[in-house]
């Protein structure tokens, strides 16, 4: 499966270093989170961040391209023909199931939902889906730095 889209559900410090990283490796990516002022403020983040990496070469791509493969919402009603969602919010099990739970019900079945945990067993996030199968555990690291 090639992913080129992504929908990631939290926009704080987690949310917004995958969403840079994905938008660096190509994918369009919707950055999502209830707060629109936590959306400005990481897209300045991102702004500023992937700056830095260009200006010690270890980005070739203009800065315009990378951050406009990324777009805001705080809506969830998004998430169709998204290829991987990926929850980034803290380490709240009933948080994680509420957002998981909502992804579920608007996106496609092939979609794969991931959840950035680092303590939380995914079967028992992957329980309140219709598709536990697609859920998995992700984590990320930016190779860029």
């Amino acid at each position: 499966m090639e992913v080129r889209s992504v929908f990631i559900v939290g926009a704080g410090l987690m949310g917004s270093g995958i969403a840079q990283v994905c938008a660096q490796s190509g994918m369009s990516v919707l950055l999502n989170d209830v707060s629109k002022e936590t959306l400005k403020s990481a897209l300045k983040t991102i702004n500023w961040s992937v700056g830095k990496f260009i200006e010690k070469g270890k980005l070739v791509e203009d800065k315009n391209t990378i951050i406009g493969r990324i777009k805001t919402t705080t809506d969830y009603n998004t998430t169709e023909s998204i290829d991987i969602i990926i929850e980034a919010v803290s380490e709240k099990i009933e948080l994680k199931r509420q957002i998981l739970k909502k992804v579920d019900r608007v996106c496609d079945p092939h979609t794969l939902i991931a959840s950035n945990t680092s303590a939380i067993p995914i079967t028992e996030l992957a329980t309140v889906t219709k598709h536990p199968e697609q859920v998995l555990g992700l984590h990320f690291f930016n190779p860029y730095r």
